[in-house]
């Protein structure tokens, strides 16, 4: 085998392991941060029933001095951006930044334009279409939820209450948390599989660049 065979040989084969280990960490890190965003999500939203279930007694009671306690504890958490309850005109309603009460939200935004998209405005929401993710004001990576609160049935008959038992949602609960430690999380995985990546593609290819020299040795030897 010539030089010039064997040069071209590694960089061929150089090239086809290149391809391999880089789309194959580019798929690896893309379903790991898929499925971490994902289960994000769902710890989120699972969070933000939580707060619906636990501010129902307050509703019910029509004890808003309650609600808006609940609102504003929930708000002075260090990962939560924004807790906000609003009412179906979009009017809010209790807000953990009290400026922010009895204003209306932008219906197009990306938390809102999900239900008012259409002439007729939804009312319900599969799990996943409640989320969503954003850059805030102050720079920060926000994944807020919009939770629907329905009018069940000891809504729609309680004494303080005079929505009509045909009124599906009476209002939104909307709450963005900070993505910094799951931004670090992505960013830390990211570093690890791309050093992972390096040395897989040094081992790899200087194993093929050994072993072509020695089978070119080898040959150089035979034909002396």
């Amino acid at each position: 085998m010539s030089v010039g065979a064997s040069k071209n040989s590694v960089t061929s084969v150089s090239m086809l392991i290149f391809c391999v280990v880089v789309t194959s960490s580019v798929f690896l890190y893309s379903v790991i941060k898929t499925n971490m965003i994902n289960d994000t999500i769902q710890h989120e939203i699972d969070l933000a029933d939580t707060i619906v279930k636990s501010a129902r007694y307050a509703m019910l009671k029509d004890d808003r001095v309650t609600l808006a306690n609940i609102i504003s504890n929930i708000g002075e958490r260090e990962s939560v951006e924004h807790v906000r309850i609003f009412n179906k005109k979009g009017l809010i309603m209790f807000s953990s930044k009290h400026e922010e009460v009895r204003h209306f939200v932008d219906k197009n935004t990306a938390g809102c334009v999900v239900c008012h998209a259409g002439p007729v405005v939804a009312t319900r929401m599969g799990r996943m279409e409640q989320a969503r993710r954003f850059i805030n004001e102050r720079g920060k990576h926000v994944l807020a939820i919009t939770a629907p609160i329905y009018n069940e049935t000891d809504c729609s008959t309680a004494s303080c209450h005079f929505h009509s038992g045909e009124q599906k949602v009476l209002g939104t609960l909307d709450i963005g948390l900070s993505e910094e430690l799951l931004q670090k999380s992505l960013t830390t995985m990211k570093r690890t599989i791309i050093a992972f990546c390096v040395i897989i593609l040094s081992l790899a290819i200087g194993g093929v660049a050994v072993l072509l020299r020695r089978t070119m040795g080898r040959e150089g030897t035979v034909n002396y």
